[in-house]
């Protein structure tokens, strides 16, 4: 997944070589959208007149066998799963997809009825012109598409051989428009997992003929946009696959050799048709006009490039992705891994950067301390700092239960873009480290299509006055928001107070009163401490709200303000809010995070012999619980007075501490408790520290700031009065498990790459 050099910020080490526009692009957007839609819809007719249209349906073949797409060609429709998108020919021998219209149909969920998102009718105000630009249409040869490697030039040589390293690119796009003389926007996922671990759920690789040209792209991006006019990028980030170079984890030249490729693509750098060779090539078929898309690694990478302000980068999707590395080895000095970024570039380098590269590495060891110090290497790979330099749009999806990429990367990135007044849209679900792809297939796709029709072709499909975000609120149940955070969303500062010594305090609006304490016990974790929570355990502090009487929905980053007294000179905290109550939701503890896949495949795209669209389907994954965890955060209480440098505690003295939580959309049902537990260390979670303390809570100095859809009335509504249904809670549930894909293996690919 997820070197530091002594070097100026990264945000200025790319000299810009292009003009500059006066104002942001993603301020201006709106003025182009009617031109741009204009020239597009008039280059799809002409295109739609030269080729014949669709006339049947074809069912693809597997990947083991796929069949050539001209050779498929029936008059009658044959039965196939719904979301199936067989691969058709047109009448001159083009292969294509049976999407002719608005993309693969779907059954949209039910209303979430125990859970109405009433932000929904605060969305945008539409400007009242008619959505009336049609979808892009499959009218192009992905058979006869041009696939092409170049090499482009990063103007580093951060493997000291004495020459500039080259990042090989791989490209598809289609013939169609450069006979034609016009140009095509360019799709580009940069990863560094190509060659060493494969893309997707079924881990797809790169492959190539005997000349050495790319014959297999793995995942969809290909098979179903080329037809539709798009060029696809596939890039190996500098020391993978056919690229030279060192991978320096997220800093200066992962970021450099995928944005050295948007300024080719824009006519500012240099490539070549060979690793070495000197015959140079130019981007003179794309506009460029691009779009960086991809899962973990790759959405980090996107997500740096967009943080360097890059011209002709016009939109981002960044899945399940990094927005500052400190964040993902530590969280507020405590360590989440026990090792460092060291690991991940011996884990991805191929075997001649390993051998180059040993400086690079040296610094990934050396500048990135296990003592969750923030260092300049850390700082070279924040990319939130730079927020206000990104220009593109930006489509964020994340899974809540995300234990690999956690969901703080995600709200400390979208709160940052939204101060900068970037164009942003967010999917937010139940799963770990997923892609949308494999938890809302149907729906992601035809999102996707419209989002870089929208964004790259210019077309005015009406994305931009929809729903700002999408939520799971139970598995495969969908709500929408017209604005992330919904408005009127508010801080509400709850407070917790002592129990009775046989169980949970209270936790309220009221002052708090009491102490409480806790001892520190690294083989109990957050589902332990919620089944125990009517319990007094000594590994845990506990506080609870009434039943409510109505749901109350949180929406956005809490933070915990504790007040604490360590006996040891090491402490690790943790803070959790839960919602106790029985629910459905997906198993992300499992190894599947949410999603089991199935055997049979739905087919998105068209097909050659070596490129099949096809993929197994999945399933949600699902575990009955009675408590439910919806936002955590940890911290070393040495960084009680420098988030930069932690110290040794003096036993017996009172620190105080603000624990960040992670950002979250949840919604407490009626009759359920909101609880908030203090305790040390998260078992499989963080790292536990040196000692072994006991720590005192001081709860007259204690509370949570918690993000409540509606305000303090609208908690105070929901904690007075009558609850609707009193639900019990079990005291032995069936929770989920430990994640297995978070114990001691921080690859941000996951199980699910």
């Amino acid at each position: 997944m997820p070197i530091h050099e002594r070097h100026p910020r990264l945000s200025h080490q790319q000299p810009h070589t292009g003009p500059r526009t006066p104002t942001p692009p993603h301020r201006t957007r709106g003025r182009l959208r009617g031109v741009l839609a204009t020239l597009t819809l008039t280059a799809l007719a002409l295109t739609a007149t030269a080729t014949p249209p669709l006339t049947g349906t074809a069912t693809a073949a597997p990947p083991s066998a796929p069949a050539p797409a001209s050779a498929a060609h029936r008059e009658t429709v044959p039965a196939v799963p719904r979301g199936t998108v067989p691969d058709l020919p047109t009448t001159d021998g083009a292969a294509s997809d049976g999407l002719l219209t608005d993309g693969a149909t779907t059954d949209r969920a039910a209303p979430d009825r125990a859970a109405p998102d009433r932000s929904v009718t605060d969305r945008p105000p539409s400007d009242g012109a008619a959505s009336t630009a049609p979808p892009s249409r499959p009218v192009h040869s992905y058979e006869n598409a041009i696939r092409e490697s170049v090499w482009v030039d990063t103007r580093l040589d951060l493997d000291d051989d004495g020459r500039s390293d080259r990042v090989a690119v791989d490209i598809v796009r289609p013939s169609e428009p450069a006979r034609q003389g016009r140009d095509v926007p360019v799709i580009m996922d940069a990863s560094p997992y190509y060659a060493c671990c494969g893309r997707g759920n079924e881990g797809q690789r790169k492959a190539y003929d005997a000349d050495g040209d790319p014959v297999t792209f793995p995942l969809y991006y290909d098979n179903y946009f080329v037809p539709r006019g798009y060029a696809f990028a596939a890039v190996d980030l500098t020391g993978t696959s056919r690229s030279d170079g060192c991978v320096d984890v997220g800093g200066r030249s992962d970021i450099t050799s995928a944005k050295a490729v948007v300024d080719w693509l824009n006519g500012r750098a240099r490539a070549y048709t060979t690793r070495e060779g000197g015959v140079r090539t130019r981007a003179d078929w794309t506009n460029g006009r691009t779009g960086m898309i991809g899962k973990s690694w790759d959405g980090t990478i996107a997500n740096g490039v967009a943080a360097t302000g890059v011209e002709g980068l016009e939109t981002i999707v960044p899945i399940a992705a990094i927005s500052s590395w400190y964040d993902y080895y530590f969280s507020q000095g405590a360590p989440l891994y026990d090792s460092g970024p060291e690991w991940l570039s011996d884990y991805v380098e191929t075997p001649q950067a390993r051998a180059r590269c040993a400086a690079v590495q040296r610094q990934l060891v050396d500048e990135a301390p296990r003592n969750g110090d923030w260092t300049g290497l850390w700082d070279d790979r924040d990319y939130v700092r730079d927020a206000e330099r990104v220009r593109a749009s930006v489509f964020v999806v994340h899974g809540q239960q995300d234990l690999n990429v956690r969901s703080q990367h995600f709200g400390q990135w979208w709160d940052a873009l939204a101060r900068a007044g970037v164009d942003r849209k967010i999917w937010l679900s139940q799963t770990g480290h997923v892609d949308p792809f494999d938890f809302r297939r149907a729906d992601w796709v035809d999102t996707l299509h419209r989002w870089f029709d929208h964004e790259l072709l210019g077309l005015d499909n009406g994305i931009d006055r929809e729903p700002m975000a999408d939520i799971e609120r139970a598995p495969d149940r969908w709500a929408t928001s017209g604005h992330w955070p919904p408005r009127p969303t508010e801080h509400v500062t709850l407070r917790p107070t002592e129990g009775d010594g046989q169980g949970a305090g209270g936790l309220g609006p009221r002052p708090g009163r009491g102490t409480a304490t806790f001892t520190d016990d690294p083989a109990r974790g957050e589902s332990d401490w919620a089944a125990a929570i009517d319990t007094a355990t000594p590994e845990k502090a506990g506080f609870t709200t009434r039943p409510l009487s109505r749901e109350l929905r949180l929406s956005g980053s809490a933070s915990v303000r504790v007040t604490v007294t360590p006996t040891t000179p090491t402490a690790h905290l943790t803070a959790v809010l839960v919602d106790l109550g029985p629910a459905t939701i997906r198993d992300y503890g499992d190894r599947g995070e949410g999603i089991t896949t199935l055997p049979h495949r739905t087919c998105w795209g068209a097909a050659t012999p070596a490129d099949s669209p096809c993929y197994r389907e999945t399933a949600a994954t699902t575990a009955e619980v009675s408590a439910t965890v919806v936002s955590r955060g940890w911290a070393d209480l040495g960084t009680h007075a420098s988030a930069r440098e932690g110290r040794p505690l003096t036993p017996g003295t009172a620190y105080p501490l603000t624990v960040r939580l992670a950002a979250t959309d949840h919604v407490v049902p009626a009759g359920h408790r909101l609880a908030l537990i203090v305790a040390g260390t998260d078992k499989d979670l963080i790292d536990p520290p040196a000692d072994r303390p006991t720590l005192t809570l001081d709860l007259t100095r204690t509370s949570a700031r918690v993000p409540v859809v509606g305000g303090a009335s609208a908690f105070v509504r929901a904690t007075t009065g009558t609850p609707a249904v009193t639900v019990p809670h079990v005291t032995d549930p069936d929770q989920v498990g430990p994640p297995s894909h978070a114990r001691r293996v921080p690859l941000p690919g996951g199980e699910h790459r």
